[in-house]
């Protein structure tokens, strides 16, 4: 099926990383003109922009004056921007329980995810206020579902992408036009190449997929393909304010 996203300008942030380069390359698959956003890897969304015949631009998306500067150049690179990937975050490696849980990691979390969605959101809404159409597409998480253990700001984060934030922005862009949508694609257990490259522990690969239908990790392309999906007005124009669970079916989360 065409998805009919041929033409689109697309801004992906985190559009270098392992799901968001497949999102990235899914639209140039489709025939869109793609933005890589990047904050520190700026070889590989060089490597990738030219691969696609993209552009990379770099910023802080915890920054609103950066922030303002990617949309003005993207929209200067474009000619404007149809559809916003606000993909970029931060997980954390280390668990730490809430009773050990520092502020400043709390800070750091919160605003590396949930304060990054509000300011690309904020920009890219304000675009769309201005030419009466856009979709914007949210990478969420299971955490922001089920709640993670030892990831408390994460999930806390990512949950409020998911729900309150959500739901108050469909309302909010339908304030500028039935062409104008948000939706959020949560990907749960996802092997990126860097995590592949790592090594999978199968302990913690047969706990990952425990509550699952289907007993395997998701790669970046199935996330990248719902994200597609959910950005096409072709198949998805009646859908706002949706959350899409790519987790093979997870019920939750193994607990203690």
């Amino acid at each position: 099926m065409d998805l009919g996203l041929d033409g689109k300008r697309v801004l992906v942030t985190g559009g270098a990383g392992g799901i968001g380069a497949a999102i990235s390359r899914g639209f140039a698959a489709e025939g869109a003109e793609v933005v890589v956003h990047f904050h520190s890897s700026d070889t590989e969304a060089g490597v990738l922009a030219a691969e696609l015949g993209g552009v990379a631009i770099g910023a802080d998306l915890t920054d609103e004056t950066d922030v303002g500067r990617l949309f003005a150049s993207a929209i200067d690179a474009l000619g404007g921007v149809d559809v916003c990937v606000a993909n970029a975050g931060w997980y954390p490696r280390d668990d730490v329980p809430v009773w050990e849980l520092g502020l400043d990691r709390w800070r750091e979390v919160v605003d590396r995810n949930l304060t990054t969605a509000f300011l690309t959101a904020r920009s890219f809404l304000s675009h769309a206020a201005q030419t009466g159409r856009g979709v914007l597409v949210f990478t969420g998480s299971t955490a922001g579902l089920f709640g993670e253990a030892g990831h408390a700001d994460y999930a806390a984060a990512k949950a409020a992408i998911g729900s309150g934030f959500l739901l108050s922005l469909k309302n909010e862009a339908a304030r500028i036009g039935d062409d104008v949508r948000v939706n959020v694609v949560a990907p749960g257990w996802t092997v990126t190449p860097r995590r592949a490259a790592e090594g999978l522990d199968p302990d913690h690969v047969a706990r990952a997929t425990s509550t699952m239908a289907r007993k395997q990790l998701a790669t970046p392309e199935e996330v990248a393909h719902q994200v597609l999906v959910l950005a096409s007005d072709t198949v998805s124009s009646h859908q706002t304010g949706q959350v899409v669970v790519v987790a093979g079916g997870m019920e939750g989360r193994v607990t203690p």
